[in-house]
C-alpha cells in the first residue's frame, strides 16, 4: 500500500466521494404481488478481468425494483469475496445483458463520469495496491476471506486527472489484448493437439491392425524398490500438472518412518496413481522426469521394456488409453468398490497398443512438437503477465508517469 503523498497532480480519495457503490438484490426475498424474472450475476459469473455469461440464472422480484438492482454499462464489479482469489475480483460491466441485476454478493460500483473511468478503477483494484488494501481490510477465516460495502467505499482510489487516467488504461488494455492474442491461439492449438493425439493414436475406434494388443505385464516390469534412505525428492502426481513436489506437506525429515515404504522411482519410469478426481476419473499415469524421487506405495510403478519408446507409450497413457478397461474393471458385478481397491494383477492385465518401433517414434515426435509449442505460448503468456502486473503497480501508483 502507498504510504507517503500521492504524485504531483493526483489526488487520494475515498471510493464513496467519486462514486457510487451499489448492493445488490439478495436471494428468497418474499414477493407480494406482482413478479417479473430477470438474470441476474452471481460471484461465478464475475471473473478476474472479465465476467462469464456461460451460466447465467434468473430471480424474481417486484417490477418497482428491477431499477434499483439493475447493472448499467460502466459499472464496476467487485466480488464480496468467499476464497482469497475471488476477494475484491472484479471487472467493467459493459451492458452485454439489458436488463441484467447483481446478488447481494456482487457490488457494483458507478464512477463519476468527470472524476474516475471505470477501467482505471479496475485496473486499479486489481494491482498489487488494490489487492493489499482488500486484504488487510478483509474479514478472514481459513482460507476464506470477505469485505462489505464499508470496506468497498473506503477504498482509497489513487487519482490522476482523466486524461492521465485514460492514457493508463490504454497502454494496460495494450497489453490485455496482446495476452487475450496469446490466450486464443494456445487454445486453438489445444484443440489442435486433440484432434491430432486422436487420429494418431486411434482412440475413440479401432487401433491398427499392425498394432499389437498386449498387456502391460508383458511390456514393462513392475517396480517395488523400497526407500532405503538418500536424497530423493518426496512427490506426488497431479492429474493436471503430472509429478509435482511435495515438501510443503513433508516438511520434516524426508528419511522418516512418513516415508520409509515409498518407492524409489527413476527416471524414465512410470506411476500410476489411481486416485480419482473429477479431471481424471480412472487415474492418471506419467513418467518421472528427474533423476529419482519417492513416490507413495500405493502408487503403481513400472519401467517399460527397453525397445519401446517412452515418449510414445507417456503420450499414450496421458490419452487416457487405458480408461474403457479400468472403467470396465470398476463397474462390473465383481469389482464395485471402486479404483483405491484395483489390484496390481486387474492393472498389469490392461491391455495396450503396441505399433511397430518406427511408428512410435513417428507420432512421438509430432505429439511433442506439438506440446512444445504450446508450452512456448504458456511460458510466454506468463512472461507478458508477469511483465504487466509489474507495469501496473508502477503507473497506477504514479511511479511512473505518462505524457497525455
Amino acid at each position: 500500500m502507498l504510504k507517503s503523498a500521492p504524485p504531483v497532480g493526483w489526488k487520494k480519495t475515498a471510493l464513496d466521494h467519486v462514486a457510487e457503490v451499489q448492493t445488490g438484490i439478495a436471494k428468497g426475498k418474499p414477493i407480494n404481488g406482482a413478479a417479473v424474472t430477470v438474470p441476474y450475476l452471481r460471484v461465478a459469473n464475475v471473473q478476474d478481468g472479465h465476467v462469464d455469461l456461460s451460466v447465467m440464472k434468473e430471480i424474481s422480484l417486484k417490477p418497482s425494483e428491477v431499477d434499483r438492482y439493475s447493472l448499467r454499462k460502466g459499472d464496476v464489479l467487485f466480488t464480496e469475496g468467499g476464497d482469497f482469489d475471488k476477494l475484491g475480483r472484479g471487472t467493467v460491466w459493459n451492458g452485454e445483458i439489458e436488463p441484467c441485476l447483481h446478488q447481494n454478493h456482487v457490488f457494483a460500483v458507478r464512477p463519476k463520469p468527470d472524476r474516475l473511468l471505470p477501467e482505471f478503477l479496475a485496473f486499479q483494484a486489481a494491482s498489487q495496491y488494490g489487492r493489499r488494501y482488500f486484504q488487510l481490510s478483509s474479514k478472514q477465516s481459513t482460507n476464506l476471506a470477505s469485505i462489505n460495502s464499508t470496506q468497498l467505499k473506503q477504498f482509497p482510489v489513487l487519482l490522476p486527472p482523466i486524461p492521465e487516467q485514460r492514457k493508463i488504461a490504454e497502454i494496460l488494455r495494450t497489453w490485455d489484448e496482446a495476452i487475450a492474442k496469446l490466450e486464443a491461439l494456445r487454445a486453438a492449438k489445444h484443440d489442435c493437439l486433440t484432434g491430432l493425439t486422436q487420429k494418431l493414436l486411434g482412440l475413440g475406434g479401432a487401433f491398427p491392425d499392425r498394432w499389437k494388443q498386449r498387456p502391460l505385464s508383458a511390456i514393462s516390469t513392475r517396480v517395488r524398490r523400497q526407500n532405503g534412505g538418500g536424497d530423493h525428492p518426496v512427490m506426488t502426481i497431479s492429474a493436471k500438472s503430472g509429478f509435482r513436489l511435495q515438501s510443503d506437506k513433508f516438511s520434516r525429515d524426508m528419511a522418516g518412518s512418513s516415508v520409509d515404504r515409498y518407492i524409489v522411482l527413476h527416471e524414465g519410469e512410470f506411476a500410476y496413481n489411481k486416485g480419482n478426481s473429477l479431471t481424471a476419473p480412472y487415474g492418471c499415469i506419467f513418467p518421472l522426469d528427474r533423476p529419482t524421487a519417492l513416490v507413495p506405495f500405493v502408487y503403481f510403478c513400472f519401467a517399460l521394456k527397453a525397445d519401446l519408446n517412452r515418449e510414445f507409450f507417456a503420450h499414450l497413457f496421458a490419452a487416457g488409453v487405458l480408461n474403457h478397461q479400468l472403467s470396465r474393471l470398476i463397474n462390473s458385478g465383481v469389482r464395485n468398490d471402486g479404483l483405491l481397491n484395483l489390484s496390481p494383477e486387474d492393472f498389469f492385465g490392461c491391455k495396450v497398443p503396441v505399433p511397430p518401433a518406427d511408428e512410435q517414434s513417428a507420432i512421438a515426435s509430432a505429439l511433442t512438437t506439438a506440446k512444445q509449442e504450446i508450452g512456448l505460448l504458456e511460458t510466454e503468456i506468463e512472461t507478458l503477465t508477469r511483465q504487466k502486473r509489474g507495469l501496473m503497480q508502477k503507473l497506477l501508483t504514479g511511479e511512473w508517469r505518462v505524457s497525455c
